[in-house]
């Protein structure tokens, strides 16, 4: 059984830029709250037989945020997880839509230049691809944040080992469940 019943009536919603730790932070708090972990890349690649790239590359970025729109969407109808969302689902205004119906979000915040390295270890991000990693991720922060602030949590994250940022996301949580509601 979950020590953390109030928490997981709803799914928990990861959002931010590319590299915050969304996957990897996901999993790690699934499982410190006993729940299951769905990354929507992941499920965006099975459900159309193909990697993020291959569809960034085949079909362009509005398609691909098509199926992700899409595939959030069914997995938001289904039970509570946590889900690790892409760097720009939560710009889709019908995404933020039904995470806000069905979950609650959490924005994950990390320092650009924390994020930069991260991100420019791996060449298999399709907006990245060419391009200077601090650059793409100034212009993404100047593009999204105000988006992101939506969230209904902000986590500061940074060079922290992933249970730190854990256990601030179930703090967040916790606070939130014994706030009364507005």
């Amino acid at each position: 059984m979950n020590a953390f019943p109030i928490l997981n009536r709803k799914t928990i919603a990861l959002v931010g830029l590319m590299g915050v730790g969304k996957s990897s932070i996901g999993r790690r708090l699934a499982s410190a709250l006993a729940m299951p972990f769905q990354d929507a890349d992941s499920e965006v690649e099975a459900a159309a037989g193909r990697s993020v790239v291959d569809i960034f590359e085949d079909y362009g970025e509005a398609a691909f945020r098509d199926g992700e729109r899409r595939v959030i969407a069914r997995l938001l109808e289904g039970p509570p997880h946590v889900l690790a969302t892409g760097g720009g689902a939560f710009l889709d205004p019908q995404t933020r839509q039904v995470i806000a119906r069905r979950a609650v979000s959490v924005w994950l915040k990390a320092d650009l230049a924390v994020l930069a390295r991260r991100v420019g270890r791996k060449d298999t991000r399709p907006l990245m691809a060419g391009k200077d990693p601090l650059a793409v991720l100034e212009q993404q922060a100047a593009e999204r944040y105000d988006v992101y602030a939506e969230a209904d949590i902000v986590v500061e994250t940074g060079e922290t080992a992933h249970h730190v940022a854990v256990d601030a996301i179930i703090k967040a949580l916790a606070a939130r469940a014994a706030s009364p509601a507005p």
